[in-house]
């Protein structure tokens, strides 16, 4: 992927040699409640906690998403006892976010412009270990997320040192799929689609609930696919491989094939995110059509 030496976005908070308060409220204006979005890497995590602990991994996923239910957390984070020290493969991949974050802007910007409206900015996290959010605490083992409540993308970068060695997706591109997956959440948020869903959510029955969570999760596959589109048109950042990484990056993170490597058995009922096959072919959506109409998941017969 070529990105260096383009825009870097001013909208990114460094955290990551802060302590947080847990989310708990009031001091660091976080605090209050907040639906968050199961994290693109939760399932992941709950893969490689089950190939270590033994446990099931679909226990260990309803306890790291809390079953969509936003939870007030109380508990301190203790900060580092002093300023960690950030290798060079670390600030690269710092730089790296800030430029994939710019791309996205310079696209949603256009997108909502074409379309009569206005985009807002997201801000984007780094962190590591913990940090409050106002959807309660948030922490690494969620993996990337975004939290509809103060619209922020969180990231703590180690979770790309999961997604190359234990799951098998290196790749700057895979890395910026991530990136722009939680910005897709953000887009659903200012359109009103998430809103919606997470009312629906909240009446359903659980396996209606988790079939409207994997809508909501493809759709924001298609709009990373959209943005990797626009971003093509516009800067001509694709090189050779850069699509079939994250085509291999969402194929690696679909629930069937994580449930398969974890139990060897698949259930369709607790999917979450959609299988190997429904992102892939959501993701293929928005890059080949470009267009945000294209990326309605959650149309009657929709794959």
């Amino acid at each position: 992927m070529k990105w260096e030496g383009q825009r870097e976005s001013d909208n990114v908070e460094d955290l990551r040699d802060q302590g947080g308060d847990g989310g708990g409220g009031g001091g660091s204006g976080f605090g209050g409640f907040g639906v968050r979005h199961i994290g693109i890497g939760t399932i992941a995590i709950a893969l490689i906690g089950g190939w270590v602990l033994g446990i099931n991994p679909l226990t260990i996923l309803g306890l790291l998403s809390g079953g969509g239910v936003p939870v007030q957390h109380t508990a301190p984070v203790q900060a580092p006892a002093q300023r960690a020290v950030h290798s060079p493969e670390e600030e690269q991949r710092v730089h790296f976010v800030k430029t994939v974050l710019a791309d996205t802007e310079d696209v949603w910007t256009a997108v909502f412009k074409e379309r009569g409206g206005t985009y807002r900015d997201p801000r984007l996290v780094l962190f590591r270990n913990a940090t409050p959010t106002a959807c309660g605490r948030g922490d690494a083992a969620t993996g990337p997320f975004y939290c509809p409540g103060d619209e922020k993308v969180y990231i703590d970068l180690s979770f790309y040192d999961l997604l190359r060695t234990k799951l098998g997706a290196p790749g700057d591109f895979a890395q910026a799929y991530v990136v722009a997956h939680e910005v897709g959440h953000h887009v659903q948020k200012l359109l009103g689609i998430s809103d919606k869903v997470d009312a629906a959510r909240r009446s359903s029955s659980e396996v209606r609930s988790n079939a409207l969570s994997v809508r909501l999760e493809l759709q924001a596959d298609c709009f990373a696919g959209l943005w990797a589109n626009r971003a093509q048109a516009t800067k001509n950042i694709i090189e050779a491989g850069d699509i079939e990484s994250a085509l291999n990056a969402a194929t690696q993170i679909g629930d069937d094939t994580l449930q398969r490597k974890a139990s060897g058995t698949v259930q369709p009922d607790t999917f979450t995110h959609g299988t190997s096959a429904q992102r892939v072919h959501w993701f293929k959506q928005g890059y080949e059509t470009g267009q945000i109409e294209q990326c309605d998941t959650f149309k009657a017969g929709s794959p």
